[in-house]
């Protein structure tokens, strides 16, 4: 009896270990990367392009997967043609660098090549989207008078969605 007992623990305890995610990290060959559904890029580029027509502003909305692909782009009817290609390179930012575009400004002068890649945009309007400590995207918001009013709106969508990819996670 005491020898099935020990047994059975010891398949037990063999069992945790083959399971355990500290003996899977070394063996893993891929690994698993949580990315945000089409739905909530689109529901952040949406409430992003309300918040601004609210305002009087049109603009055009990127979001931008966590690799700086975009997933959706909103351009609102009046907004610039430029707005397009700018909405775009600022959440491409916003995610490269994982941070805020605004808080990038004066940051990258002289002769560092950073800020002269045409990808990259130092102005107010792109911010990374982040939940549960990862980064997930960003979102860029062109085509407003000022940065602020972009950023603004820009923080208007990921608020839309934060709670359900903060509950996610």
């Amino acid at each position: 009896m005491r020898f099935k007992s020990i047994f059975t623990n010891l398949i037990i305890l063999t069992l945790f270990l083959i399971n355990s995610p500290f003996v899977q990290a070394e063996d893993q060959l891929l690994v698993t990367v949580k990315r945000m559904t089409m739905e909530v890029a689109m529901t952040i580029a949406q409430k992003s392009v309300e918040t601004c027509r609210k305002d009087g502003i049109q603009v055009t909305t990127t979001v931008v997967d966590r690799t700086g692909v975009p997933q959706v782009i909103l351009r609102d009817v009046l907004a610039p043609d430029l707005s397009l290609r700018i909405s775009e390179q600022k959440a491409y930012t916003a995610v490269v660098f994982n941070m805020s575009t605004g808080d990038m400004e004066g940051r990258f002068k002289g002769s560092y090549s950073v800020g002269k890649d045409p990808k990259v945009v130092i102005a107010r309007g792109g911010l990374p989207i982040q939940a549960g400590g990862r980064i997930l995207g960003a979102v860029g918001v062109s085509g407003a008078p000022s940065g602020e009013q972009d950023e603004k709106c820009a923080k208007a969508g990921i608020a839309a969605v934060i709670d359900d990819l903060e509950m996610a996670e």
